[in-house]
C-alpha cells in the first residue's frame, strides 16, 4: 500500500514538473524568457502563479491522503477509531510497526522525492513544531510564519539562499481532519513544549513553504 502511494506521489510531482517545463518551453518558443518574471513584466510566467499551482496540488494530495486513507484506518497512534474500516494503523513509528505514515510524514517523504528532481523544494514548518527540522529557520520563514498565523493568509516574497535567488511562499497549513489535531495535541513532545496549545479543527497549525528558484532580475 505504501509503495503504491509513494509511486503515486512521484508521478504527481513528475507531472507537475513536466507541466511547468512545457509552460516555460512554450514561452521560450514564442520569443519570451523561460525564467519566471515578476508580476507586470512583459514576458515570462509570474512565479506567484507557479507556486500557487504547486500548492494546490500539494494541498489536494495531502488532504486526500488524510481524509480518505488515514481517516479510514481502525487505529491511529495505538488508539482505536470507531469509524475506521481498514485494519491498519497510522503511526509515527510506521517503519517499526508495519503501519503507514502520518500525513505530515507522508508529506515529508514526497518533499524528499521532489528535492531529488532539483526543480523546486517544499516542506512543512511550524512555530509549534514537533520535529526540530520543521522549525522556521531563515529570517524569511520566521517572518512569513508569524504573518500566516496572524492573518491566515499566504505570505510571499523573494529571498536569497547562498547564491541562489528564490521566489518563496508560505501557505497556512490548517487542521482539515480529526487525525491532524489528535496526533499533535496528544504527542508527548507537543505536550511538553506547548502545554497550553490545543489545536482545533480549521486552525492554522503551521505552514507549507515552497521555494522556487529564479534568475536574478
Amino acid at each position: 500500500m505504501f509503495a503504491f502511494l509513494r509511486k503515486l506521489k512521484a508521478k504527481t510531482i513528475a507531472l507537475l514538473t513536466l507541466a511547468a517545463a512545457i509552460c516555460f518551453t512554450a514561452i521560450a518558443c514564442a520569443g519570451g524568457s523561460p525564467t519566471p518574471q515578476a508580476e507586470g513584466s512583459s514576458s515570462g510566467i509570474n512565479p506567484e502563479l507557479v507556486v500557487d499551482y504547486i500548492h494546490t496540488v500539494l494541498l489536494a494530495d495531502r488532504t486526500a491522503y488524510t481524509k480518505h486513507v488515514v481517516n479510514r484506518l481502525k487505529t491511529l497512534e495505538g488508539k482505536p477509531k470507531e469509524d475506521g474500516v481498514v485494519p491498519a494503523e497510522a503511526t509515527e513509528a510506521w517503519k517499526e510497526t508495519g503501519g503507514i505514515p502520518l500525513p505530515a510524514q507522508m508529506f515529508r517523504l514526497g518533499s524528499e522525492i521532489a528535492a531529488e528532481e532539483g526543480t523546486f523544494t517544499y516542506g512543512l514548518i511550524s512555530p509549534w513544531n514537533i520535529n526540530d527540522s520543521q522549525a522556521p529557520k531563515t529570517d524569511f520563514e520566521k517572518e512569513a510564519m508569524a504573518k500566516v498565523v496572524e492573518t491566515g493568509e499566504p505570505y510571499k516574497d523573494y529571498q536569497e539562499i547562498g547564491s541562489q535567488k528564490y521566489f518563496s511562499a508560505v501557505y497556512p497549513d490548517k487542521a482539515v481532519a480529526e487525525a491532524c489535531i489528535t496526533c499533535h495535541n496528544t504527542h508527548p513532545v507537543h505536550q511538553e513544549r506547548y502545554p497550553d496549545k490545543q489545536f482545533e479543527m480549521g486552525e492554522v497549525m503551521g505552514g507549507i513553504v515552497i521555494n522556487l528558484p529564479v534568475e536574478g532580475t
